[in-house]
């Protein structure tokens, strides 16, 4: 009985030991996680393969990606018991010793598919019966470790192909062009002999080598059942795949923003048909304005966020393409526009038909102007922001803050960045595009807009779409407001050659905003399609002028056959619903009166402060009487030094001058607020 107890012991001591020995040296199974990554469309249509630091193509293969035939064709050439064996097939190495022995040379390693896998996890320099012995205990511990499916899984990821070529993946994208999950005889053959003798069987450097290894497989196949005498003839008289396919390479820069923070697979949320069709438009157009011009676009889905279409450059060929200009901050010049009358709107402050001054005016040091340097005095903010006047804008910015607009930008998720100003502090310049926004940042504005004013982040991600769905988001905007600015927008002048929305009955209703930087540096056009939020940036990299290309010249046209596009391929589910938000909008009564503060004094507009006026003959006839104009929030009555100047016949305050010198002219509202310019006269008698 004491040898029964000694053997016990001797076993309990091994256990321990090798209990120990797998706890201090477990195998190296994070190699197998250390993939590449295929980044799909949102159909699981390929787009882009991203290779590892070092070079190396090496895909997470999954069973369910490969070919079923191929699986059963694999295991019945190179282990036979591997579902019933634990890492080392003793009777298979029994037979290969034995096979090996009568040969008088190595006829068959007996190396399990566990057994290469461990090898393939720590390649060792030498095969020597010391490294044949690790294998064997490598195996036996990802056996305790791994599923059976696992263990196979990590094979197919990890088998070599040749090259750089690591896993059945990277192979069947290389040698055929397409992933392995529907593969022929010869192709299931090819695949199986290459990582036996992978350089020497490389069908694009050795095809004579690879011809034979593939025969070799299929006469195993055929003796073992898995092919028929005609289908291995078949096989057998297949042409060998000599060309190199190259890997997916398209939407260069949204699938790197789809891939940040990950290490697998991603199946993304761009549309690859549509993803082409833009990337096409955007070459065709930065090739139409010149050399270093570029193109930027994005289609988002307003219900998801999702990213459909993400177009960073027209070409990486181009100076600066090769960086993402959708996520480059740049001035947005006008296009923040409405998110300016929107706060106002949701104050109570203003409404689409209140009167705004399109006159000069100084904000302390600041004065701005319209693009063509003209002034429409009186208009109402609907006209204001359809025809993009910047006084009104300005003066609307003034009366909700600045400051308080770029925070609720921030908050919106599309921080305003500045940089001018000790403090660099929001300013009245944030109007017209004093801070710097990307092209995604606009498209979370826009796509608020067409979401009842709710603000939420863009998604790259398909698998977070039900999760952006289920998130509230920040209020922005209220959903009156936000269907009352898309009316405004929609009503915007249409570019030329293109027929109002309203008019037409396929074309998409389009809401949009065009903006133009200072110095035109930057071209934007951004509106809301539909379902779909598009952004539009033309520019240089560089950030260099470009002389007379406007936002509404060079972006916009895109736009709208970006706008078409995205209707013929997505489709235009939502545009009921964005219809109905600017149907359903009213305007409040009170707010439909002038845009001013209610102790504003009267405003003098001729004659302006400090004028001199001739009030002698002029080509030999008397001079005319001058006309008063003003403007205020009641009608204005109008006095000379004191004296009061009564209508003329016509209505007007006309004021004849009996002698030349100094006068002082005062305007008087009804509320007694009084404004007063000093002019001089000269030439009467």
């Amino acid at each position: 009985m004491i040898w029964v107890k000694r053997i016990g012991l001797t076993a309990l001591l091994a256990l321990a030991v090798l209990f120990v020995l797998d706890r201090a040296f477990p195998p190296p199974i994070e190699r197998g996680h250390v993939v590449s990554i295929m980044v799909s469309d949102r159909d699981d249509r390929p787009l882009r393969a991203f290779p590892l630091e070092d070079g190396r193509w090496r895909f997470a293969t999954r069973l369910e990606d490969v070919d079923p035939v191929f699986l059963d064709a694999l295991l019945a050439v190179e282990d036979q018991r591997f579902y019933s064996h634990g890492g080392v097939d003793w009777v298979g190495m029994g037979r290969a010793l034995w096979s090996s022995a009568k040969a008088g040379r190595v006829v068959s390693g007996g190396s399990t598919i566990t057994m290469q896998t461990a090898r393939l996890l720590e390649p060792r320099p030498n095969r020597t019966i010391g490294a044949k012995l690790i294998e064997m205990w490598r195996a036996h511990q990802l056996e305790w470790r791994l599923s059976k499916q696992e263990i196979l899984e990590l094979y197919l990821t990890l088998a070599p192909y040749g090259g750089n070529l690591e896993g059945i993946r990277a192979a069947s994208w290389r040698y055929f062009g397409r992933e392995p999950d529907r593969l022929s005889d010869d192709q299931i053959a090819l695949l199986i002999a290459l990582p036996q003798s992978p350089e020497v069987r490389r069908p694009d450097l050795r095809p004579e080598g690879a011809k034979a290894g593939r025969q070799e497989i299929i006469t195993k196949l055929e003796r073992h059942g898995f092919l028929t005498k005609a289908r291995a003839s078949e096989a057998s008289a297949a042409a060998l795949p000599v060309k190199r396919y190259a890997f997916p390479n398209r939407a260069w820069h949204g699938t790197e923003r789809a891939i940040r923070g990950t290490s697998s697979d991603v199946r993304s949320t761009l549309d690859a048909a549509l993803q082409s069709d833009l990337e096409r438009i955007a070459v065709r157009a930065a090739e139409a304005a010149g050399a270093e011009t570029q193109v930027a676009i994005l289609v988002v889905d307003i219900p998801t966020r999702a990213v459909r279409a993400a177009v960073g450059s027209a070409s990486r060929e181009r100076a600066g393409g090769w960086l993402d200009l959708t996520a480059q901050a740049r001035s947005p010049g006008s296009t923040l526009k409405p998110f300016i009358y929107a706060m106002a709107f949701d104050d109570g402050s203003a409404a689409p038909n209140t009167r705004i001054s399109d006159l000069p005016k100084r904000f302390a040091s600041y004065q701005p102007e319209n693009f063509d340097r003209m002034f429409r005095g009186d208009v109402r903010i609907a006209e204001a922001l359809q025809h993009s006047l910047n006084v009104p804008a300005v003066l609307t910015l003034d009366r909700v803050g600045a400051e308080r607009f770029a925070a609720s930008l921030s908050l919106a998720g599309a921080p305003p960045r500045i940089s001018t100003g000790a403090k660099k502090q929001p300013g009245l310049a944030l109007a017209l595009g004093g801070a710097g926004l990307t092209a995604r940042e606009l498209a979370v504005l826009y796509a608020a807009l067409g979401d009842d004013g709710r603000a939420k982040p863009l998604i790259w991600d398909e698998a977070k779409i039900d999760m952006s769905i289920a998130r509230s988001g920040y209020r922005l905007m209220s959903s009156e407001t936000a269907g009352k600015v898309l009316t405004i927008l929609r009503g915007t002048p249409a570019p030329e050659g293109r027929m109002p929305g309203r008019l037409t009955q396929n074309a998409p209703q389009v809401g949009f905003k065009t903006g133009t930087s200072y110095g035109f540096r930057d071209a934007w056009a951004a509106g809301v399609s539909g379902n779909h939020a598009v952004i539009v940036w033309v520019g240089r990299a560089d950030g260099a002028p470009r002389p007379g290309e406007t936002g509404r010249k060079a972006a916009l046209p895109i736009l709208f056959e970006v706008a078409d596009r995205a209707t013929e391929i997505l489709g235009d589910a939502g545009s009921s619903r964005t219809r109905l938000m600017s149907e359903r909008t009213t305007i409040a009564k009170g707010a439909q009166t002038r845009f001013e503060d209610n102790n504003t004094p009267p405003q003098i507009l001729f004659p302006p402060k400090d004028a001199e006026l001739w009030a002698g003959e002029i080509n030999g006839q008397k001079a005319r009487a001058f006309v008063f104009a003003g403007r205020g929030q009641s009608d204005l009555s109008w006095y000379v030094d004191g004296a009061p100047i009564m209508p003329d016949a016509g209505g007007l305050p006309a004021w004849t001058p009996q002698r030349a010198g100094f006068y002082r002219i005062s305007a008087v509202d009804k509320a007694g607020r009084t404004s007063a310019v000093r002019v001089r006269v000269l030439g009467a008698e």
